[in-house]
């Protein structure tokens, strides 16, 4: 389960830093409702980390912490800074939360296996987020 937990964390933390990325360089017409999004969304996943991040000492492990673990563990991957348009922002960002979705799906399965009602409840609270944004940001990329 720690592994699996570290793992979650490193991709929580890559994808923060991608998404305040995305926050600095969006641009185009729509740069104030995409901005604000942007934002939004990086806040919500700092939240998260350092919820996955505590319930990993809650369990008696220990979470990876240094930006080289992040980045050798994580999946998701990095961004350059670059400008970059809403339309390309969120279909980058859609096809990580899917990928975030199936991770946080596939720890609560493990969780409720191993009867760890901490993590299993924790990933609900994350299923519940992750899919109300990629439905979100479905729509505008549907468009």
């Amino acid at each position: 389960m720690d592994k699996q937990l570290n793992k979650l964390l490193a991709d929580l933390v890559v994808e923060y830093h991608k998404l305040q990325s995305y926050h600095w360089y969006i641009k185009g017409k729509d740069f104030f409702t995409v901005h604000a999004k942007l934002e939004e969304l990086y806040n919500g996943v700092n939240k998260a980390i350092d919820e996955v991040a505590e319930a990993i000492l809650m369990t008696g492990f220990k979470p990876a912490a240094s930006m080289q673990e992040f980045l050798d563990i994580s999946a998701i991957e990095e961004v350059k800074g670059e400008h970059i348009t809403s339309k390309d922002i969120y279909k980058v960002v859609l096809n990580d939360f899917n990928y975030l979705l199936d991770r946080i799906k596939s720890l609560k399965n493990n969780a409720d296996n191993e009867n760890n009602y901490l993590i299993s409840s924790l990933m609900d609270d994350y299923i519940k987020e992750f899919t109300k944004s990629i439905w979100m940001i479905s729509q505008v990329v549907e468009n």
